[in-house]
């Protein structure tokens, strides 16, 4: 194996968007840095869920629906 290819693991800070912080192991900086988030598990959509709505003026969803829903089941 080559010598000094590898990436050097050393503790870091995070400190997360609603002040939390905790310690782990990365490549990032150097030994001792603080890593601050912008994003993270607490405040991005993707994670908490969101609001997402679907829109559909006419369009693909409409189509479908007026196609083949009455192909569902039956009441």
């Amino acid at each position: 194996m080559k010598p000094d290819i590898h990436p050097q693991y050393h503790m870091i800070k995070v400190v997360m968007t609603d002040g939390t912080e905790y310690m782990t192991r990365s490549t990032y900086g150097n030994a001792g840095e603080t890593l601050n988030l912008d994003i993270d598990p607490n405040t991005h959509p993707a994670w908490t869920g969101g609001s997402q709505q679907l829109l559909d003026r006419g369009g693909r969803l409409s189509k479908f629906t007026s196609r083949f829903g009455n192909l569902g089941a039956r009441k």
